[in-house]
């Protein structure tokens, strides 16, 4: 896996290519603390860092995936609260417009890397911020497989992560997903950026012809065709 250098970009606005990217705070709770999910966290990743982080992974979704300099295409967020809490069956949850919680059973039982695979989850949650989604029109696969495919233009992806023609329909979701949208990025570089843009106010499956010139059939059945699925 590459290494990845983190730098602070909460709290304050900065600049990148000429153009302004708004100021969001970042903000961290450990709720449960005293559990070993939440020593291992304290111990093991921390709130500074996790605080960094959240700013260099606000800025790669921004900048790199959805390619929004301007700050009038961005997501209004002002601000996101991360909680370390219990959710049991779940790594990670995003509700509301801008609150994420990580689960201290997962930070637990996790075997590895602790501070890899919670980066990982991360840079999932955090791209459910920040992207759109056809105001809850678009399928659920679809959201999924977007924030997924941030964690693989970030080389951060979890173990296991589907290879490239894996699955069984386009909008499976997570990594199957992912790797759909990425081979539809090699098609139309930027493809996973304007896709985005068209989902501000609505949803429609007919984006993918308007951006490729071929129906998400089309081009589910030619992408497992190259890959021999």
């Amino acid at each position: 896996m590459a290494r990845h250098y983190f730098f602070l970009c909460s709290l304050l606005a900065y600049s990148f290519s000429g153009h302004v990217i708004a100021a969001v705070d970042y903000q961290v709770t450990n709720t449960d603390s005293a559990t070993p999910g939440g020593i291992r966290f304290t111990n093991e990743i921390g709130i500074p860092f996790t605080k960094q982080l959240m700013g260099t992974i606000n800025a790669f979704i921004w900048t790199t995936v959805f390619q929004q300099t301007n700050p009038s295409d961005q997501k209004p967020i002002t601000s996101v609260n991360l909680y370390i809490s219990d959710l049991k069956e779940d790594e990670g949850v995003t509700w509301g417009n801008n609150n994420i919680n990580i689960s201290t059973s997962y930070l637990q039982e996790y075997k590895g890397n602790l501070k890899l695979a919670f980066t990982s989850v991360l840079y999932h949650e955090m791209t459910h911020v920040f992207q759109w989604d056809g105001e809850g029109h678009a399928p659920d696969g679809l959201i999924e497989g977007v924030a997924d495919y941030t964690t693989l233009r970030a080389n951060f992806m979890s173990p296991g992560f589907a290879k490239p023609g894996y699955g069984g329909k386009w909008d499976e979701g997570y990594a199957v997903t992912a790797r759909f949208l990425e081979y539809c990025d090699g098609i139309v570089p930027g493809f996973v950026a304007k896709l985005n843009k068209k989902m501000r106010f609505a949803y429609d499956v007919k984006y993918f012809q308007d951006l490729t010139g071929k129906s998400v059939d089309q081009l589910w059945k030619e992408y497992k065709a190259k890959y021999g699925q």
